[in-house]
């Protein structure tokens, strides 16, 4: 596994487009050391090379959703009956980004 230290946790945020001032960086660098020792500790379980890892700790089922079923779509007219601006066959929404 890779080193974590202050040089690795710069270029990780330089890359994700933010910056982190130096006790933040120590912060995060603090926290990295505990999770690290965490996964170290893990190693140390016996056995645990015989189960699957965990992507979401629930059971997931979705037998609740419904049959897809196709159908007629609707014309562009009905879809666009109760939109309040329409321009050229397209909802005009506002500006949400600078």
């Amino acid at each position: 596994m890779k080193k974590v230290n202050r040089d690795v946790l710069i270029d990780a945020s330089t890359r994700l487009l933010f910056s982190m001032k130096g006790e933040e960086l120590d912060t995060l660098l603090e926290e990295f050391s505990i999770l690290t020792k965490q996964m170290e500790m893990m190693k140390e379980v016996r056995g645990i090379e015989k189960f699957e890892p965990m992507t979401f700790p629930f059971d997931v089922s979705n037998s609740y959703l419904r049959d897809d079923v196709p159908a007629e779509p609707l014309s562009e007219e009905d879809v666009l009956k109760n939109a309040g601006n329409v321009k050229d066959g397209e909802i005009k929404l506002p500006k949400v980004v600078g």
